[in-house]
């Protein structure tokens, strides 16, 4: 393995773990603040983290380049608005469901996405692979005996953070779409502004927001805002230029591993024999729907 490789490989490491602990922060910062205040002012911070770095990106070449000044802002403009719209229902059907389950399983929960993800396609009439199948299925499954108790109920956390997933999947697939067509650090952090005025101007209506309370989860808030969604995403950004494919698909799953890690070792959380088990074939279901070769792809 070539040197670059190695080191695409530990950046990405580093970014499972930030984004793994920051399920952890999430909860400890709702101890103080409303899940709405705490998505608010960590979106807006990360947007801020991220400026700097959307100013420099007009230095190399892009695509949207080519196109008419007003037709890219125009995209930029939409598409940003439309990606934060997505990731403020995802984020804060997240962070309100965090109050009612455990960091552990509210990260494996929502690492459904990526199963979630290819099984959109199947509305647009695109193949699934194999993977694809029995992904879903082992995440289905594992689903149950993660969250299914033996009376044949979830419990309402659970259930935030699955249809929370299915936002998140829906996010992704936009960003795939606006991809080509804008700078990702201008519409990250066009996105993450949305989200964030999206969540305080929720938070103003529905919670209250005391600078006391603010204080308090100012650690967790910073942590989410600086680390979870600036530097983390920097770091993926960079690593993936390098980076192979399977490589960043195993080691970003790794997300929800250090979330229930995190969530035991600084929260106490435990899931028992059985969670676990339901753990390990959500993984199994995550890493099989994306590293098992796609229809065409040996051709292509």
């Amino acid at each position: 393995m070539r040197s670059p490789e190695i080191k695409a490989d530990i950046l990405l490491l580093v970014t499972a773990l930030i984004w793994g602990l920051a399920f952890v922060a999430q909860r400890v910062g709702m101890d103080h603040v409303g899940p709405f205040t705490f998505n608010g002012v960590r979106f807006l911070l990360g947007a801020g983290a991220l400026f700097p770095l959307a100013l420099r990106a007009g230095v190399r070449a892009h695509p949207s380049d080519f196109q008419g000044a007003g037709q890219g802002r125009g995209v930029l403009v939409w598409g940003g608005l439309a990606a934060g719209a997505a990731l403020f229902a995802g984020a804060s059907l997240q962070q309100v469901g965090l109050v009612y389950t455990t960091a552990g399983k509210a990260g494996f929960i929502t690492g459904l996405y990526v199963v979630i993800v290819p099984l959109f396609g199947l509305f647009f009439r695109q193949k699934s692979s194999p993977g694809d199948v029995f992904g879903a299925v082992m995440a289905a499954v594992g689903l149950y005996f993660l969250s299914v108790s033996e009376d044949l109920t979830m419990s309402l956390g659970d259930v935030l953070e699955l249809a929370g997933a299915f936002f998140w999947a829906g996010h992704v697939c936009l960003i795939g779409w606006l991809s080509p067509k804008v700078r990702a650090t201008r519409l990250a952090c066009v996105q993450y502004a949305v989200c964030g005025v999206l969540s305080l101007a929720t938070a103003f209506l529905t919670e209250t927001v005391t600078s006391m309370g603010l204080s308090g989860a100012l650690v967790p808030i910073l942590y989410g805002g600086l680390l979870s969604v600036g530097l983390a995403y920097t770091l993926q950004v960079v690593a993936q230029r390098d980076a192979k494919p399977a490589h960043a698909a195993i080691l970003l799953s790794l997300e929800a591993v250090f979330a229930a890690l995190a969530g035991w070792a600084l929260l106490g959380e435990s899931m028992g024999a059985r969670g676990m088990f339901g753990c390990g074939l959500m993984l199994l279901g995550m890493l099989a729907s994306q590293l098992w070769p796609r229809p065409g792809a040996r051709a292509a």
